[in-house]
């Protein structure tokens, strides 16, 4: 069994893969490190790798590195080519999500999408090579954003609303929701005509939401970012075979 820890800003996700196969996933707020212990010896844990936003406890990464244990940075070899130039301050969700995109359509060029705090939108081209991509507000950032950047307008969240806003909540809802939505079609239609992309893979918080009102075609996958942990843990593990 590998296993693929994926540790966000308030939440950890796992992602339990054997033969290649997503077949367990859970998410924790807090670490227990009695329960990852457990965890790992129920599982049969053989090969772990783990990619993160931020400092991981010592103690936590101690208990991960009784299996084989790779954490995802900037030097870890992947089965792709990565020709970002600043490889270290790339978001390694970014990464991951790219290398599942390939190992999901190898030999064909992506464009995947992470809608979240923020939207990336990031390429992969049919030779696997990652190319970059672009960094946007995403939907909540936006809302935050008019409410706190002025004087009057109040904060909204998520809810249906009319094409046009008939008053300043629905108009600020719409602005945010529509708006979004407009320009992420605007951006799946330029890079499919300047980069031949063939495939955009929606993924991310917000990724369901957008999945029902874009007009492009899409894949959706909640879990692209754990599919490409799993495929970067498997090329380390034939490396070192």
């Amino acid at each position: 069994m590998n296993l693929a820890i994926d540790i966000g800003n308030t939440r950890t996700k796992f992602g339990f893969f054997k033969n290649g196969r997503l077949r367990k996933k859970m998410y924790w707020e807090s670490t227990d490190l009695d329960t990852l212990i457990a965890l790992l010896d129920n599982q049969k844990v053989e090969n772990i790798i783990c990619s993160t936003v931020k400092t991981v406890d010592p103690n936590f990464e101690k208990i991960l590195q009784t299996r084989f244990y790779t954490r995802l940075d900037a030097n870890t070899p992947l089965p792709i080519q990565n020709k970002y130039r600043t490889p270290k301050t790339l978001g390694k969700d970014r990464l991951a999500a790219v290398v599942g995109a390939y190992h999901l359509f190898p030999g064909e060029s992506s464009l995947v999408i992470d809608a979240g705090t923020c939207i990336t939108y990031d390429i992969i081209d049919a030779a696997g090579n990652f190319l970059g991509g672009n960094i946007v507000p995403g939907m909540k950032m936006r809302w935050k954003a008019m409410h706190h950047f002025t004087a009057k307008l109040p904060l909204v969240d998520k809810k249906r609303s009319p094409d046009i806003g008939k008053d300043t909540i629905s108009a600020l809802v719409t602005g945010g929701s529509l708006g979004t939505t407009l320009e992420m079609d605007g951006w799946i239609q330029y890079f499919s005509q300047e980069y031949d992309v063939i495939n955009t893979i929606l993924t991310g918080g917000d990724g369901e939401y957008f999945a029902k009102r874009l007009k492009s075609k899409i894949f959706a996958n909640p879990n692209l970012v754990l599919v490409g942990l799993n495929k970067i843990l498997k090329h380390n593990v034939e490396i070192l075979a």
